[in-house]
């Protein structure tokens, strides 16, 4: 068998109508949770379709959109998921996109599919297309498209042999792409296991518990965990009929769906008598019916504690569109605000595939966001909300407080041809940080029943060259009541940067799990090219000499500690002197910073403070920096700055 995904494109808008079933808006994260997964579930046998290869970052107009791309941001941010997952992991296949890439559509881009995908990182399957995505059945052959999907009824087979027959397509490229579909099905049918068992009920218990590891607790102002003897009023269809997963082709039908309604009769640390149910509004439409509201704000009033599941209907987000908006449905937030009127203790239950805008979130007690949680998100939602697990999620997205604020707004989805990545590398938290925009809540974020300190960080060594590995190690004490798991994520901050670099980029994490008063040494490690931007004067990674920050925290927003270190490489980037060159690029270059120093001892001696109007110009450092050798062509012969230029280049040989 095969399954089609993990789908790793990165969220560059909140609006994405398939943000539920992609990752996270940072491309390391989301390699790291790809490669696990695709190995997971190729050691059962069954192979995966990692996709959609690649810059798929929205629905709108999908098929023919053309993402324009700068090839830094393509290589930083769209492409190093696929990377780490084809280096680690081997996907069995790999899907390509509907979209074009800088006008040329995925299916036919041998840049893409031939010299990235197998000739650089070396992937060994084969090629698939997302269903409908050919658009010139011949010229993907020759790019490195192996199968079609679904089948055009001999159409393009009859392409195929009429390219062969005139010579247009070479035989040996058919050849080769029968070979790599082959290797996979052979693969499959040489390891076939009669014996596997599905185990229905095991599957389902492994869904609500993993379920309970991945939501996040947005905000907690004491109201939870709930208590056995306190009243509580579930609100809202979700608590009785859960969406649990997202609209279009990852549909599935499941073993069996528990409600937090159902799962709540099973736990042990509550009063059935002390949970009731009002519906509030509806879950299809966005319409707000009266009756309904009045019910739900006077069992509210009633109740020592109000729970409203809330979140986005499925004609709100699916494939095949993206969201106009990152609002809830506008009877939702009414009620919201209504029952935190009347009630204390509010606690709301998100259900949604991707952030939505909060405006009552400072009206509320606490938020728990589920998203789409699968077959067992009833059950994982009622061990949450009355303390029977610890909350130990953490967001791999930032939420903004308004759509406005997020870094693709302007340029989202684009003219219906063209769509414009005008943020360019500074994507999600990023951007934010970047501009020192507020946040609702930041990437990494994520609440416990307990708390967590940190100590005793440590660096292997404080200096770093090519090909060393960096040993880094914290300690993490849980100084609560309660045993949970924290997640300690590392950041890199180059603090020397020449070229404009993220604040801050995720380069480590690791999850710890403890018990109260228990404390244990976190230890990751860095490699140079987790210092590195991509460099496209030599279309490489490039890690410069300088000062770099390791940052250590619970979260983007929240360092708790860190180190600095050197590093030091051998390798510098191609440089040519020209008449156009400034005095800042040589004077900073190593190559030529001696001579110019030279050069310049011999210009500044005897030199005059020049005049404009009758009045003396100041020449400072920085007005020097920013001039080209040509503007020296009042005070020094041509001739001498072209014999500069031919010495000066001479050094950087």
């Amino acid at each position: 068998g095969m399954l089609l995904g993990p789908a790793v494109n990165i969220k560059r808008s909140p609006l994405c109508g398939r943000n539920f079933e992609y990752m996270s808006e940072d491309p390391y994260l989301t390699g790291k949770m790809a490669s696990a997964y695709i190995r997971g579930v190729q050691s059962k046998g069954i192979g995966t379709s990692m996709k959609h290869f690649a810059a798929n970052n929205q629905e709108t107009d999908r098929m023919q959109i053309s993402s324009e791309v700068s090839e830094r941001a393509f290589r930083e941010i769209y492409l190093p998921a696929f990377e780490e997952a084809v280096k680690k992991a081997q996907p069995k296949t790999v899907m390509c996109s509907y979209n074009k890439i800088n006008g040329v559509f995925s299916s036919e881009n041998k840049k893409l599919l031939t010299d990235i995908l197998r000739d650089e990182w070396g992937f060994e399957g084969y090629v698939v297309s997302d269903w409908g995505a050919v658009n010139d059945r011949v010229k993907g052959l020759k790019a490195g498209l192996d199968l079609e999907m679904p089948g055009s009824e001999g159409y393009n087979t009859r392409k195929i042999i009429q390219a062969v027959e005139n010579g247009e397509l070479e035989e040996e490229i058919l050849d080769r792409t029968v070979e790599r579909i082959l290797k996979v099905v052979f693969s499959y049918t040489d390891n076939r296991k009669a014996e596997t068992v599905f185990d229905r009920e095991k599957d389902h218990k492994a869904a609500a518990d993993i379920e309970t590891e991945c939501a996040v607790l947005l905000e907690n102002r004491g109201v939870l965990p709930l208590k056995k003897e306190q009243k509580v009023v579930y609100i809202g269809e979700f608590a009785k009929k859960p969406r649990y997963q997202g609209g279009g082709s990852s549909h599935i039908n499941s073993f069996k769906t528990e409600s937090a309604m159902d799962a709540v009769e099973f736990l042990a640390t509550v009063k059935k008598e002390n949970i009731t149910f009002a519906k509030g509004f509806d879950d299809v439409e966005d319409k707000v019916d009266e009756a309904l509201a009045a019910k739900a704000v006077e069992a509210a009033a009633n109740a020592d504690v109000a729970v409203i599941f809330a979140g986005l209907p499925d004609s709100f987000e699916s494939e095949g569109y993206d969201r106009t908006s990152m609002e809830l449905p506008k009877c939702q937030n009414r009620l919201i605000e209504a029952v935190a009127e009347i009630q204390k203790n509010v606690v709301v239950v998100l259900h949604n595939g991707s952030p939505v805008e909060t405006p009552w979130a400072e009206s509320v007690n606490a938020i728990l966001e589920m998203y789409l949680g699968g077959e067992g998100i009833g059950e994982a939602s009622d061990r949450l909300l009355f303390g029977e697990a610890n909350p130990g999620g953490r967001l791999a997205e930032t939420f903004p407080y308004r759509l406005e604020d997020n870094p693709s707004y302007l340029n989202f989805p684009g003219d219906g041809r063209t769509v414009l990545y005008g943020e360019d590398i500074f994507v999600g938290y990023r951007y934010y940080d970047a501009k020192k925009v507020p946040v609702r809540w930041a990437f990494g974020h994520g609440l416990s029943y307990t708390e967590f300190s940190y100590s005793n960080m440590k660096l292997s060594s404080a200096e770093m060259k090519d090909g060393d590995i960096l040993k880094v190690s914290i300690d993490v004490e849980n100084t609560g009541k309660r045993a949970g798991s924290e997640v300690v994520q590392l950041y890199v901050s180059d603090k020397d940067s020449t070229v404009p670099r993220a604040v801050k980029e995720l380069k480590g994490f690791a999850k710890v799990f403890l018990n109260p008063g228990e404390k244990k040494t976190v230890t990751m490690e860095l490699c140079a090219r987790d210092f590195a931007y991509y460099e496209t004067k030599i279309h490489d990674w490039y890690t410069p000499s300088g000062t770099y920050e390791i940052q250590i925290g619970h979260a983007s927003d929240e360092i708790r500690e860190a180190a600095e270190l050197t590093f030091t490489t051998d390798v510098l980037l191609p440089f040519t002197v020209d008449m156009t060159t400034t005095m800042g690029e040589l004077m900073n270059h190593p190559k030529t910073a001696g001579k110019m120093m030279e050069y310049l001892e011999g210009i500044s001696q005897g030199e005059e403070p020049k005049k404009e109007d009758g009045e003396v110009q100041l020449v400072t450092p920085e007005i020097i920096a920013q001039m080209p050798l040509k503007s020296f062509l009042s005070v020094i012969p041509g001739e001498a700055i072209e014999q500069m230029i031919v010495e000066l280049n001479a050094l950087c040989q």
